[in-house]
Order: structure tokens, then C-alpha cells, then sequence
């Protein structure tokens, strides 16, 4: 399975509209792909609170639009990033949309830890409720988003649900991207799966992020990592990989608290 992690930068010079056009020509160019991920937030940028409710839109608004059209032009699975959802009854989400080589809706998903504490995103959007996951011809997916990957019990209940690819889109600040590389290894390691996890590029409200989009396989070895500038990983996946480990490695089945079904 080829996947390409799809590091964007968020320029504050570049119009929300501008920079959609930009990132369906960037999936379109991944023709040949099997999967294709985008970051968190990457229309306005994960720390622009300010501009959230002017730019947030519908479920089915221009971002979903031109990510479907995307999706189908290039023939491949597309996890594309999140954006500001403005739900029907006014909440705010920070919502991921995945779509199907056809260019279908598969599912979403509503980022359920929101970073900020007593600020920003924190008190600015609703909180999602369901782990959701992605059944691929070759893999599962489990989708997370960014301040998610601090909460581990998010990513046991992934694997529970079936996953075998998990899949953190982010905007990450560089100041904390020690973290970062830390603890996706580590979902990687202890849930014995894939971890693509996809950051944004540049600096948009006074933050730097940190890039350094990486590919984790389920030991826990990064196969390949992104630098801190806008940039594309392709990576080649061996679907059987995750359910050999788990067969050689059975740790998954050792687990003595909580739900532990069996691998």
C-alpha cells in the first residue's frame, strides 16, 4: 500500500481559497497513491483562533467539496485533513473528512481531546464523541487529531474497533516537537499498528510548527520523517505487517485491564 503524507504549509498570505485550490492540485499529483493524508486545520491553521467562525462551513461546505472532487480525479483514498465545521445547530467542530477513490464521503470524524485548556480551541468547539474508524481494501484506519495523541486510551479503542493504521492529522507546534516524534512512536509501539502522522508546515499566528510529518511501522522504527518545510513522504506499507507483529509479538493479547478482545 503507497501512502503520501501531504506536509502543507500554512502561509497567512495565502487565502483559505487560494490554499484549497493548492492542496486538491497537491492530492491530484498523487495519482498512483493508495492512501493520501492531510494535515489538521490546514484551510485557516490549528492556531488562527481568531478567524475560526468566519471561516468555519458545513459538513458538505468547499472544503468537502473540492477534497470529494480531488479524491476521485486521483483515484485514491483520501483522508483529508480537518477543518472548521460548523455544525446545524451552531457548534463548532475540528472535523476530518475521508472519501473514498470515488470521491464518496466514507466517514468523519470530530476531533474528541481539544487543545487549548481555558482557551482557543478548548472553549471554542464541542468535543466529539465516537471513535471512528475506516475499513480500507488492505488496512483498517483509526483517526485521531493532533491533541488527541497525548491520550493513549483514544488508540486503544482504535485497535479494539479494528484498526490497523492510525492516523493523527496535526498542527503541531515545533516548540513541543520532541513530543511529537516521542509519542507517536509510541502509539505505534504499544498498539503494535502503523502511525502516519501528518503536520503542517510554516508559521501562522505567531506559531511555528513543527513539521517533521513521519511514517512509524509497528515496532516503533520510523521510515521516513519529513523536515520542517512544506513537503510530500511517500512511503510503501506492507499491510501484513501489522498482523505479523501482532502474531510474533502477541502483547495485544496480554492485556489484563480493560476490554482486551481478541487480535
Amino acid at each position: 500500500m503507497r501512502a503520501s503524507l501531504i506536509q502543507i504549509a500554512v502561509d497567512p498570505d495565502e487565502s483559505v481559497e487560494d490554499r484549497r485550490v493548492r492542496a486538491a492540485s497537491l492530492v491530484v499529483a498523487q495519482r498512483g497513491a493508495d492512501l493520501v493524508v492531510l494535515p489538521e486545520l490546514w484551510p485557516v491553521g490549528a492556531f488562527a483562533y481568531t478567524a475560526f467562525e468566519a471561516e468555519a462551513e458545513p459538513l458538505e461546505g468547499p472544503t468537502h467539496e473540492v477534497m470529494a472532487k480531488a479524491a476521485a480525479e486521483a483515484g485514491v483514498w483520501l483522508h483529508g485533513g480537518s477543518f472548521v465545521e460548523r455544525a446545524d445547530d451552531g457548534t463548532l467542530y475540528n472535523t476530518s473528512l475521508v472519501f473514498s477513490p470515488e470521491g464518496e464521503r466514507s466517514a468523519f470524524y470530530r476531533k474528541i481531546h481539544r487543545f487549548g485548556f481555558d482557551q482557543g480551541e478548548a472553549v471554542m468547539m464541542g468535543a466529539g464523541e465516537e471513535l471512528v474508524t475506516v475499513a480500507l481494501p488492505d488496512t483498517t484506519l483509526g483517526l485521531a487529531t493532533c491533541y488527541d495523541l497525548r491520550f493513549p486510551e483514544q488508540f486503544r479503542g482504535l485497535v479494539d474497533a479494528g484498526a490497523e493504521t492510525l492516523i493523527v492529522a496535526a498542527g503541531w507546534p515545533e516548540r513541543r516537537r520532541s513530543h511529537w516524534t516521542l509519542l507517536a512512536q509510541a502509539r505505534a509501539v504499544e498498539n503494535q499498528a502503523y502511525v502516519l502522522a501528518v503536520g503542517t508546515a510554516g508559521t501562522h499566528a505567531d506559531v511555528q510548527q513543527a513539521g517533521h510529518s513521519m511514517v512509524v511501522d509497528p515496532w516503533g522504527e520510523v521510515l521516513a520523517q519529513a523536515g520542517a518545510d512544506e513537503e510530500i513522504l511517500t512511503v510503501e506499507l506492507d499491510a501484513d505487517k501489522v498482523r505479523a507483529t501482532r502474531e510474533q509479538f502477541p502483547a495485544l493479547k496480554g492485556r489484563r485491564l480493560g476490554l482486551a478482545p481478541p487480535l
